[in-house]
């Protein structure tokens, strides 16, 4: 099971369910159109099925074309028709990938543990400011064109230190097994669990607040218990979690934000 990220728009095509697809998807007919125009605008476009899939699901891929996903038994028509309603929300989203791909210099704000904290530069180091990154230094020349990689090579590393032990210990603590604790970089999923207790993190919990940050860690730890977003599964989460909703509402509202 996963937790997605918040730049994707779904629709479900047949009935309202949070489960969330597991299977690789398979690429759609040949004859499915390359292209989709919304509004005044044209856009490339891929659609795969995916078996597990319970609702259409529409991303901006990096390129700045669109990826549609189709259930199984569901309609390409059906996800077209969705994906045409979403002018709106593409471009915006258009708008926030150009964004989030300008060089970073002295001044560009990043996310530190739910704080909004400038970085600085000089010709031997990059800096966090502010009270909650003081002690963050990356003793590196600070080249143009590098310093977005020396910060996420550098928060990743805190992040791999970090949140394996944290989510052993809350495991420990709710009588969980885990197979094994994971750090990567995801670009689809804050977190996800597999049949076997593998749970996998994003590297960007550390950007989060540290109460959502454990929210993810407890969000996939209930995996374990509830391989589903099913009523059980959030009763689950709840009981260990008082505030999952706030927690869910701050990544509605920051997660495209992240790095």
């Amino acid at each position: 099971m996963q937790l997605v990220l918040p730049w994707q728009r779904q629709a479900d095509p047949e009935a309202k369910s949070r489960a969330k697809p597991r299977a690789r998807p398979t690429p759609a007919s040949s004859k499915a159109p390359s292209v989709l125009q919304v509004g005044a605008e044209t856009y490339p476009l891929t659609i795969a099925r995916h078996r597990r899939a319970r609702r259409y699901v529409l991303r901006v891929t990096p390129e700045g074309g669109l990826r549609l996903t189709v259930p199984r038994g569901a309609s390409v028509e059906g996800g077209l028709a969705f994906a045409q309603t979403q002018g709106e929300w593409i471009a915006s989203e258009r708008l926030n990938r150009a964004a989030r791909q300008r060089a970073w210099d002295s001044g560009t704000l990043i996310w530190f543990r739910g704080v909004r904290v400038p970085l600085t530069l000089t010709e031997t180091a990059i800096a966090f400011a502010g009270e909650i990154a003081s002690k963050q230094r990356l003793e590196t020349p600070a080249k143009a064109g590098d310093v977005r990689a020396a910060v996420e090579w550098h928060l990743r590393r805190l992040a791999t230190v970090e949140f394996p032990p944290r989510c052993l210990e809350l495991a420990s603590q709710h009588g969980l097994t885990v197979g094994r604790v994971s750090v990567k970089n995801q670009r689809s999923r804050w977190g996800s669990c597999s049949t076997r207790g593998t749970i996998s993190l994003n590297w960007r919990l550390v950007q989060m607040p540290p109460v959502v940050a454990e929210y993810v860690i407890l969000h996939e730890l209930m995996h374990i218990k509830q391989a589903n977003h099913s009523r059980q599964f959030w009763r689950e989460v709840a009981a260990v979690c008082d505030d999952w909703r706030a927690a869910e509402a701050w990544l509605r509202t920051n997660g495209r934000d992240l790095l």
